[in-house]
């Protein structure tokens, strides 16, 4: 953690909503003029497009039928530490860019599937952003959440999840649902090991669940909207939460625990900036002390 150079970290699986939630952040900076150097997760995968096909066929003609981007060996996350720890210490380190489609490549300057090189992050920023797979990730080679200073968990209760993530890769990337289906199933190992043990480190937990039937999200025809579920906050430490003022002030809402609120999807935005806007302001108001 750091106090002259603070970094936020987005945590989440592949169709968690991680970008939803990056998108309110974003917000927040623009209103209160932060300056912030953007990380994507995805930059810090092993292998390009190309390769990481070669790879899985490899790791499944060697019997290893879980080889997949939620784990370590198909991640640079001690690149990812490095970058984390830098940052913390000087404000600066290296990162590179991922090209997931053609709109991207068209702006990134390489094919779809590839990385742009390594560079050093912009100068003079307030803070880090991390949204990804692994922002709060400890293994026994790295420990990044341990650099973080406010880490929050997106975590779709897991068959809303797989919903998001079918129509998601169907619609926007033109998989089909068997392909989906198949990453899935080999995710699973992966997903247990290195993705949910990241919700213990969060500081903060978004848990969307559905008021509507996903007993089958294979054949759910469409993801349930945000009037048709309620979202499960969890704080990590609740001592110095304000709850009284969070239930008066969203409508809908009511404590389940101590350290938890529940409120309607559709006020999800609302609570984010009530939550969230202290929380960064005092991050840059603690940097803007130090230096």
């Amino acid at each position: 953690m750091s106090v002259k150079h603070p970094i936020i970290s987005i945590t989440g699986s592949s169709g968690a909503g991680t970008s939803s939630v990056k998108q309110t952040f974003e917000q927040i900076f623009r209103r209160e003029r932060i300056e912030v150097a953007y990380v994507e997760g995805d930059s810090f995968h092993r292998y390009n497009r190309e390769q990481m096909k070669v790879k899985m066929a490899e790791a499944q003609a060697g019997g290893v039928y879980h080889f997949s981007h939620f784990g370590a060996t198909a991640n640079l996350l001690v690149e990812l530490e490095n970058l984390f720890r830098e940052y913390g210490e000087t404000g600066s380190g290296r990162y590179r860019h991922y090209a997931h489609d053609e709109n991207e490549a068209a702006v990134l300057g390489v094919p779809p599937g590839e990385f742009t090189d390594w560079e050093e992050l912009p100068p003079n920023t307030d803070i880090l952003f991390y949204e990804g797979l692994h922002g709060a990730v400890v293994t026994d080679e790295v420990n990044v959440a341990r650099y973080a200073d406010l880490k929050i968990g997106v975590v779709p209760v897991i068959n809303l999840e797989w919903t998001q993530k079918l129509h998601r890769d169907r619609q926007a990337r033109g998989y089909t649902t068997e392909a989906v289906t198949e990453t899935i199933l080999r995710r699973m190992h992966d997903y247990v090991h290195y993705i949910c043990p990241q919700f213990s480190e969060t500081d903060i937990n978004f848990q969307r669940a559905p008021t509507v039937d996903t007993s089958n999200p294979f054949v759910a025809r469409s993801i349930p909207t945000p009037d048709e579920s309620i979202v499960v906050i969890r704080f990590r430490e609740p001592r110095g939460v304000d709850f009284p003022y969070l239930v008066a002030m969203i409508a809908g809402s009511w404590m389940s625990r101590a350290n938890s609120i529940v409120i309607p999807g559709n006020k999800l935005d609302l609570a984010m900036q009530l939550i969230l806007t202290p929380r960064i302001l005092e991050l840059v108001k603690r940097r803007k002390s130090a230096t």
